[in-house]
């Protein structure tokens, strides 16, 4: 076990993907391995990471055949649990100089909301910029694949399928693309990482990248 290390303020690092991307299991491996190297780290998820935001997460997976969710609801409910998530855990974590690891944000909303919803992405940013008070992560990782082998990978995790699970093939693709257009205009910030590949080549690949990340040195106003 490493030395703690002492940071003067934190980093938010994200995970991004389709369903079935392995963004819950490959964290956990980063979580181990950053703590392993001295690290205070935090691991949390969206929608969720407080109590409030958990009742929000339920609201949004669970089927509603009578009444269905609109986009616009959809998108409002991910955002308050966002600013309930940044306020209360994210950065109250960051000012105490933790590692944060979040299983997906704000590009989750761009990608599905936005581009497989068809919201307006300016409307979007906007209200993503209210939620989060300007927050953007310091590193995001999307782990990327065919849509076809990441919906099978969810049938054979588990049996229940949530709402999201039982969208069409073509709202999946078009959230894959949305993935990739947004890394592809923010270069410096998220980086794609092949997922369809063993488990473990996708943990060595990332923990390469995050530690090395980490570990560089930075200068923040």
């Amino acid at each position: 076990m490493g030395t703690k290390k002492q940071q003067t303020h934190g980093l938010l690092i994200t995970l991004e993907g389709i369903e079935g991307s392995g963004k819950s299991t490959q964290i956990r491996h980063l979580a181990e391995i950053l703590t392993q190297a001295g690290y205070r780290v935090l691991q949390t998820r969206e929608p969720g990471g407080t109590a409030t935001a958990e009742t929000i997460r339920n609201i949004l997976l669970a089927a509603s055949p009578h009444e269905p969710v609109t986009p616009q609801t959809e998108a409002l409910l991910i955002l308050a649990a966002r600013c309930q998530h940044v306020t209360h855990l994210i950065r109250p974590a960051l000012r105490r100089g933790t590692l944060v690891l979040c299983d997906r944000f704000s590009d989750s909303t761009f990608a599905y909301q936005g581009f497989a919803r068809g919201l307006d992405l300016e409307w979007l940013r906007a209200a993503n910029e209210v939620a989060t008070g300007g927050l953007t992560p310091d590193l995001t990782l999307v782990l990327d694949l065919p849509v076809s082998v990441g919906l099978a990978r969810r049938r054979a995790d588990r049996g229940e399928q949530n709402r999201l699970d039982r969208e069409t093939e073509r709202f999946h693709r078009k959230v894959r693309r949305g993935f990739l257009t947004l890394a592809a205009e923010e270069p410096g910030r998220m980086t794609i990482v092949n997922a369809n590949r063993p488990a473990q080549e996708v943990q060595d690949e990332l923990s390469k990248i995050v530690v090395g990340w980490v570990a560089r040195p930075r200068r923040r106003s």
